[in-house]
């Protein structure tokens, strides 16, 4: 058991607050900077650094915005009592569905308007952004929200915010499951030439059948048995399954003769 006290707050300049969360996003975005610069590096995409700046500026305000509405329909009393609360990006509150569509929305825009191969870029931003993701979940975390179910296991949870009742720390199963899908997406990254799209929906699929499965071990509300979060990734990994089928067919095939050629060298 280990009561959860972490200071939301790093640093304070006078009226000033600088959060742990706030820091997450702007972690995100030069991160996202870097991989961009990376890829281009290695061939993976061809963007000049004033594109790059450009894209991830457009991705930033696409993924404020839309997770934030998305965030009014969770809570709206809350939004809608105070409109200022919408603001408040440094406090939590964002939501990962709705920074999924934004995001989206965003690289779309950029890329119709720059004549650029969407396919392309989304697979290329899926790395970061699901690195970032985990980074967020860490971030919420320290902030002691999303809170997970009761539970008495050694390594339960107190958030004193909630209750005084151990629960699991869901938010650290959630940023753990990114951490791996972002070493998958790594790899396919650098292992050879895929479809373009093909690591955008393997983001999608895994990141929407973990939070399918994380979602169990977190305190939410319930809609015939499901969280919202549990219903929305469902869609999302049914989406996935479509597009690898459509699409990405012999992507999948090549990935399973790998596995098989695995196997029997490690027999």
């Amino acid at each position: 058991m280990w009561v959860n006290n972490l200071n939301p707050t790093l640093l304070h300049l006078g009226p000033l607050e600088i959060r742990w969360y706030g820091i997450i996003y702007v972690l995100g975005f030069f991160i996202s900077i870097w991989w961009l610069h990376h890829l281009n590096k290695k061939g993976k995409i061809s963007l000049n650094s004033d594109q790059i700046w450009d894209l991830v500026f457009y991705l930033t305000v696409g993924v404020l915005i839309g997770s934030r509405l998305f965030e009014v329909f969770w809570e709206p009393n809350y939004y809608l009592s105070n409109p200022l609360n919408f603001l408040k990006f440094w406090q939590g509150g964002m939501s990962f569905h709705g920074g999924f569509v934004g995001i989206v929305v965003a690289a779309w825009i950029y890329c119709r308007k720059h004549k650029l191969h969407f396919w392309r870029i989304a697979d290329a931003l899926s790395v970061p952004t699901i690195f970032a993701l985990a980074l967020g979940r860490i971030a919420n975390f320290i902030n002691g929200e999303l809170a997970g179910r009761v539970f008495n296991g050694s390594w339960c949870v107190i958030f004193p915010h909630e209750d005084n009742l151990c629960r699991h720390p869901s938010t650290l199963y959630a940023a753990g499951k990114r951490f791996l899908i972002f070493g998958w997406l790594y790899w396919l990254t650098f292992y050879q030439e895929f479809k373009p799209g093909f690591i955008f929906w393997n983001f999608v699929f895994w990141e929407n059948l973990g939070r399918f499965i994380v979602d169990f071990y977190r305190q939410d509300v319930m809609y015939n048995n499901f969280t919202v979060g549990q219903w929305l990734s469902a869609i999302m990994v049914l989406v996935a399954l479509y597009f690898f089928y459509k699409n990405h067919g012999d992507d999948c095939k090549q990935l399973f003769r790998l596995e098989k050629n695995i196997k029997k060298k490690s027999s």
